[in-house]
């Protein structure tokens, strides 16, 4: 049996430690195994990364950039077979896997323009005789825990802009499916990236204790669920790193009377239903404003879904695949069953899909719950399944209430035809991304990707200038050349121009 291992100092290891089965969610076997990296190794990969910077550091940006542009020129020659690790570890179907690596090879893009977006700021003759300038210097060692729903686009949210801003790096992909991450950084290495700049340590908690503690790591990136990024933001700054700690969500779409509904239900069914809902950014709640909207809406999504097609990514003509484990399975089928319960109404269960013989792993359909209360399970908690639910109010207001009132802050959007509605909108929602008739408003590489409140717990997003900023300090010189013999009296003012 495969097992994976880790990359530390540009050589793959693989030694005697614990290892623990990578399932493949689509049939519910074990098809390799992961060896679970010990403290001793993560510190090592952290001294691979130590030694490799100074040099790294001294290296100019525009070389940095060059290293980033023969990495995209491998990622787009090898897009089929890093979908095809998706495909195995995570379950994605191979068009939405090569969306993933797509999205992930635009962070590279923006990588690539390091020399313009490390220029600092030049000010001459701030006084007599005096410039002042600054400029972006690498912290040294960083780095990033990702989760299991993107093992490539998340982990090129991070490592591309952190390298190339001069910065070395330690990676904890998730441990549910961490081979196409390590591929990847593979391929890094092959476009030319020295030994220790990019180090892949694979494991759990033991892993991230030393990543969050070791003096030598500056900055630790992280995306996961709220608990755990809100614990990894404590201890991190606890320990005097710098942070940024990407959370859950309860992503709102808010349909209004206006809103051109055939197009809508599109929106929606992919924005809910796709990658099975295992998206930070997917759509998990329809606000109707209006009772007709609510009603033609929830009876427009069950026709809708009736064609949604559920299996393993060997068949491309499935729309979405498997939730990750059994574990997570069952947790999805608990807030179906907690809904029923108290009193939402469910138009279409997905807990007994039709499937495919050779599907036997952890599948759920489409499900559609109506009349949802805020009061509700399913309502508070982040889901992260195949789980569209639709809350009835009268008005806009009360729909940016719910959104307001909700303790994440991700992402949102609005369907409706009227501009003015739509500005008022998008100026006072509570959440850190928004989408006018767009259901994922994912930024683009060029901006940065985070949400407000318990979605990101730290002063600076992702990626982008955002990232930028977070993987570099700003330091300003201040600087004359007096004539020799003609220097000032002493003077025992604050200085001033």
């Amino acid at each position: 049996m495969e097992t994976v291992g880790h990359l530390i100092d540009g050589k793959s290891v693989i030694e005697n430690t614990a290892t623990i089965p990578l399932i493949n969610p689509a049939t519910g076997i074990c098809e390799s195994e992961l060896a679970m990296a010990s403290a001793e190794q993560t510190r090592r990969a952290i001294e691979a990364a130590s030694k490799a910077y100074p040099s790294w550091r001294a290296t100019p940006p525009s070389k940095r950039a060059q290293v980033m542009f023969r990495f995209k020129s491998l990622l787009e020659g090898h897009v089929t077979e890093i979908s095809d690790l998706i495909g195995r570890e995570h379950g994605k179907i191979p068009h939405d896997a090569k969306g993933e690596v797509q999205r992930g090879i635009e962070n590279i893009e923006f990588a690539c323009f390091a020399p313009e977006i490390l220029k600092g700021e030049f000010s001459k003759n701030v006084g007599p005789g005096i410039d002042s300038w600054s400029e972006f210097q690498p912290l040294g060692v960083v780095a990033g825990i990702t989760p299991f729903n993107f093992p490539v686009m998340v982990p090129l949210w991070m490592y591309p802009l952190a390298i190339v801003c001069g910065n070395t790096f330690v990676l904890k992909p998730s441990e549910k499916d961490p081979s196409a991450a390590l591929y990847v950084a593979q391929l890094a290495h092959e476009a030319g990236l020295p030994n220790g700049v990019l180090n892949v340590v694979n494991g759990g908690k033991e892993v991230v204790d030393v990543l969050l503690t070791d003096p030598t790591i500056k900055a630790v990136s992280f995306v996961g669920s709220t608990p755990v990024a809100e614990a990894v933001y404590s201890k991190a700054t606890n320990e005097g790193k710098r942070c940024q700690a990407l959370g859950g969500a309860k992503n709102h779409a808010i349909v209004m009377p206006d809103a051109d509904l055939p197009n809508v239900v599109k929106a929606l069914t992919g924005a809910a239903f796709g990658s099975s809902g295992e998206r930070c950014m997917a759509i998990s709640v329809a606000v109707a404003v209006g009772h007709q909207t609510a009603t033609d809406l929830v009876a427009n999504l069950k026709t809708e879904m009736s064609g949604l097609k559920v299996g393993g990514p060997q068949n491309t003509n499935n729309d979405f695949g498997p939730l990750i484990s059994a574990e997570h399975k069952e947790k999805v089928i608990n807030f179906i069953e907690s809904a029923e319960a108290e009193g939402a109404k469910l138009v279409v269960d997905g807990r007994s899909p039709e499937l495919s013989a050779e599907d036997r792993g952890f599948f759920l359909g489409g499900t559609l719950i109506d009349k949802v209360e805020p009061a509700m399970t399913c309502y508070r908690n982040e889901i992260f399944g195949p789980v569209l639910c639709v809350v009835h109010v009268d008005n806009l207001e009360e729909a940016m209430k719910l959104v307001s009132e909700h303790e994440y802050g991700n992402g949102v959007c609005l369907f409706t035809r009227d501009g003015e509605s739509a500005r008022y909108f998008s100026d006072n929602v509570d959440a850190g991304m928004v989408g006018i008739n767009v259901p994922l408003p994912v930024p683009v590489s060029y901006h940065s990707f985070g949400g407000w409140k318990r979605s990101l717990f730290g002063d600076l997003s992702a990626y982008g200038p955002d990232g930028v900023r977070f993987y570099t300090r700003r330091k300003t010189i201040t600087q004359r050349w007096p004539t020799l013999n003609t220097m000032d009296t002493t003077s025992f003012s604050f200085p001033s121009n």
